[in-house]
C-alpha cells in the first residue's frame, strides 16, 4: 500500500539529506510506526508521500501510484490525519464529515456518516455537536471517520496522540488496531514509545535522515525499544 523506493529529499543549502535513500514497505493490515528526534526526517517522509514536497531522487508510492507523477490519483487512496485535525468550528462533527467527503468527491448520507462517527468513537451524542466544543481526541475521531467515508486504503499519522490524555490516548490506540485488523496500511510518526509499542507491527528508528534500526512490535518490550533508542541519541551511552 505504502512504499519508498530510494526516497530521498535534500534542501539546497543543507549539510545532509532531510531524508537520505529510505527503503520502506507497508502491506496492507501493516502499522510501521517512526521513532526519532525532531529533524531525523520522520515528518519529511509523511510530507513526500503527500506530494507537499518533490522528491530530490526515489518514489513514494501509494497502492502503486507514484505521489509525484500522479498526486491526485495517490491521494485519491489515502488520508492523512495531522496533529491538529482542522475542521470547521461552528459545523457539528456529522456536517464535517460529509462536507469533507463530498469536497473529495463521494456522497454520504446521515445514517452511514453517524454509523461511521461510531465506527470512529465518537459518542452518539457529540455528532450533532459543534465541532468548537469538541475536544482534541474527538476532532481526531472524526478525522478517523473522514478516512472510513473515503475508503482510504492508506493512512498517513503525524504524531496523532500528542497532547491527548491517557485515556484518549488508548482509546486512540485502539481505534488504529481495528483499522488495522480491517486491513489498512497505517505509518504513524510518534515520539511516543510506549504508543509504537503499544499498536505497531513494525517499529522504526530515524537517525539523521536514515532508517537506523527496525524492530517487530513483537520481539521488543518497552524496555529494550527505549534502550535502542537511547543507545543511538544519548552521548556518551553504551551499546
Amino acid at each position: 500500500m505504502l512504499e519508498a523506493r530510494q526516497l530521498t529529499k535534500h534542501y539546497e543549502g543543507a549539510a545532509r539529506p532531510a531524508l537520505d535513500h529510505l527503503d520502506l514497505t507497508i502491506p496492507p493490515g501493516d502499522v510501521f510506526c517512526l521513532l526519532g528526534p525532531n529533524g531525523a526526517g520522520k515528518t519529511t517522509t509523511v510530507n513526500l508521500f503527500l506530494n507537499f514536497i518533490t522528491p530530490t531522487a526515489g518514489q513514494a508510492l501509494v497502492c502503486g501510484i507514484d505521489a509525484m507523477r500522479d498526486p491526485l490519483g495517490a491521494r485519491a487512496r489515502l488520508a492523512y490525519i495531522p496533529e491538529t485535525v482542522m475542521l470547521y468550528g461552528a459545523l457539528s462533527g456529522l456536517e464535517n464529515l460529509r462536507y469533507f467527503t463530498e469536497i473529495s468527491g463521494g456522497g454520504i448520507h446521515d445514517a452511514e456518516a453517524r454509523d461511521l462517527l461510531r465506527r470512529a468513537g465518537l459518542a452518539d451524542d457529540a455528532a450533532d455537536r459543534a465541532v468548537r466544543g469538541y475536544s482534541k481526541g474527538m476532532r481526531q475521531k472524526v478525522g478517523v471517520a473522514i478516512a472510513l467515508a473515503r475508503r482510504a486504503q492508506a493512512l498517513l499519522l503525524d504524531e496523532p496522540t500528542s497532547g491527548l490524555d491517557p485515556l484518549a490516548a488508548n482509546e486512540f490506540a485502539a481505534l488504529i488496531e481495528k483499522l488495522r485488523a480491517e486491513g489498512m496500511a497505517i505509518l504513524m510518526v510518534t515520539h511516543d514509545l510506549f504508543l509504537a509499542k503499544q499498536c505497531s507491527s513494525r517499529i522504526g528508528i530515524m537517525a539523521q535522515g536514515r532508517l537506523a534500526s527496525v524492530f517487530g512490535a513483537d520481539d521488543v518490550d518497552h524496555i529494550g525499544l527505549e534502550r535502542a533508542y537511547l543507545d543511538l541519541f544519548q552521548p556518551g551511552r553504551a551499546a
